[in-house]
């Protein structure tokens, strides 16, 4: 049983009857499981059981400090009911125990405000971004935000703001993916075969490193997926079909190999043969209007397609 399943069975066989207590309240809460840890993103194995697993679930709310329960936002005091009636359900299901609520915030179940969980992951309260905030709001705290499941929100408080902040806007996919591209240019194709002549084995390695965080992130783009924390990354890379999973093994090659003057040579042609994939990943989504194998063009191509003059002109790093 993954994280989800689990807390789901826990809803449904305590925490529904525990709702059924506050029907006045049933418009202004969302229940689900979202926000950090692997259970959340469908992630988690036997080895995550060893912290943050646990049954419970989340009861998503704005809360109005001020206290004059206005219309979809919890007063303080029906904030502080609904808190309490959750600290009194069954600390242990199926074998595993609920963690105690910690008095001064940072829980990861229970009653969540809104507002704060929406700071925290995206750095506003409402979860609205301008363009700039698109580039700038870490992909892992829009992750937070969109993944996990929402069971239940007849009062629709959380669904639109996830639904609103599903995936990036087009020109803002294109802008990362641009510089995704140049940077995957500059590591791979470009500073690897420098780095390797100057003997410099560290620094190729990292260069790999370079290659490879930029290709994965690309890739995720390409696919229209938000990129996770690193620890996950590969495990969603491969999720992402054959094409990607393909991808994976080389990329894992690339950073599990050595740099002896063999073996580079090999990474070098692998590294070359990718950048013709990704390439023609490019072509068949007309993002590029290059016609090379030289990624670097393909990058400033695909920024040349971002249709926001004030966004296409920023630097094309700016994205990543």
């Amino acid at each position: 049983m993954n994280g989800q399943e689990l807390s789901k069975a826990y809803f449904e066989a305590y925490g529904k009857d525990m709702l059924a207590q506050f029907p006045e309240l049933a418009g202004k809460v969302a229940v689900g499981l979202a926000g950090a840890g692997s259970e959340c993103l469908g992630f988690d194995d036997e080895l995550s059981q060893d912290h943050d697993f646990e049954p419970g679930f989340c009861l998503f709310a704005f809360v109005d400090e001020e206290g004059d329960g206005t219309e979809k936002r919890l007063s303080r005091r029906e904030a502080f009911a609904l808190e309490r009636a959750y600290a009194k359900l069954p600390r242990e299901f199926e074998g595993f125990a609920r963690s105690r609520m910690n008095p001064v915030g940072g829980n990861r179940r229970g009653l969540v405000d809104l507002s704060a969980f929406l700071k925290d992951a995206v750095g506003t309260p409402d979860g609205q971004l301008s363009a700039q905030d698109w580039l700038r709001v870490p992909e892992q705290g829009l992750l937070e935000v969109t993944g996990g499941e929402i069971w239940a929100d007849p009062g629709n408080i959380f669904t639109p703001v996830r639904e609103a902040l599903a995936f990036l806007p087009e020109d803002v996919r294109r802008k990362k993916l641009a510089g995704c591209l140049l940077l995957m240019a500059q590591a791979g194709q470009y500073n690897y075969p420098r780095i390797i002549a100057h003997g410099e084995t560290g620094a190729a390695q990292m260069a790999c490193f370079a290659f490879a965080e930029n290709a994965i992130h690309a890739s995720h783009l390409l696919e229209r997926r938000y990129t996770p924390y690193y620890k996950w990354s590969f495990r969603s890379l491969r999720g992402l079909g054959p094409f990607y999973a393909e991808l994976a093994d080389d990329l894992e090659g690339l950073l599990t190999s050595a740099n002896d003057p063999e073996t580079a040579e090999s990474k070098a042609f692998v590294i070359e043969d990718m950048a013709s994939r990704v390439i023609g990943r490019l072509m068949d989504e007309g993002l590029t209007k290059a016609n090379c194998g030289d990624l670097e063009k393909h990058a400033y191509s695909v920024n040349d397609g971002v249709a926001d003059g004030g966004l296409r002109n920023m630097h094309i790093l700016s994205g990543v």
